[in-house]
């Protein structure tokens, strides 16, 4: 088993992408929930099995190297499999009176509550994990026709370095399927 304390690099990284052209690349797949774990123990497409411990600050990103062993020339490499977001943006609302503007607000957070999506706000967007098939996401937005304000889905990638770890926790780790919802680690 090894021990992952740290993350030594990004694919990315031009330097880490060079020394990595020829070597040997174990993937570790996770998944939207998984990445969020600072404690883990998952076993690689090769076989090896990691025992990764990092400090909570750090969030797991797709294609970091979790081990890299220079004389035989092999990395362990994350490989982050994150749904798409939908960004609600509220900016739209901006010139409206407070009272248009509160009444919106407590209707979009009903209709995403009343669906059991998690989200995150920051500034005049609001964040919310595909949770279900964007059709049924989508058809939920339009049913409500909030006036002024809009929606896109987007890859989860253009999301995340928007996010602090806590809300990324928040947003991809609430959103996990249901077998991994009572793992106490």
């Amino acid at each position: 088993m090894i021990r992952v304390d740290q993350v030594h690099g990004n694919l990315d990284d031009p330097e880490w992408a060079a020394r990595l052209e020829r070597a040997a690349i174990d993937p570790l797949r996770l998944d939207q929930w998984e990445a969020q774990r600072s404690r883990l123990r998952k076993t690689t497409e090769g076989g090896t099995e990691l025992a990764i411990s990092l400090d909570r600050a750090i969030q797991l990103r797709d294609g970091d190297i979790l081990d890299w062993d220079p004389e035989r020339a092999s990395a362990i490499v994350a490989r982050i499999d994150l749904r798409p977001v939908m960004i609600v943006e509220l900016s739209g609302l901006l010139g409206e009176t407070p009272e248009i503007i509160a009444r919106t607000c407590v209707e979009l957070g009903h209709a995403i509550g009343n669906q059991h999506w998690p989200a995150v706000v920051k500034g005049t967007q609001v964040f919310v994990p595909l949770t279900v098939d964007k059709a049924v996401m989508g058809s939920v937005m339009r049913t409500h026709a909030l006036p002024s304000i809009t929606f896109e889905f987007v890859p989860a990638d253009e999301v995340i370095p928007y996010l602090a770890p806590h809300e990324a926790r928040r947003l991809f780790g609430a959103s996990a399927p249901d077998e991994h919802t009572h793992d106490p680690a």
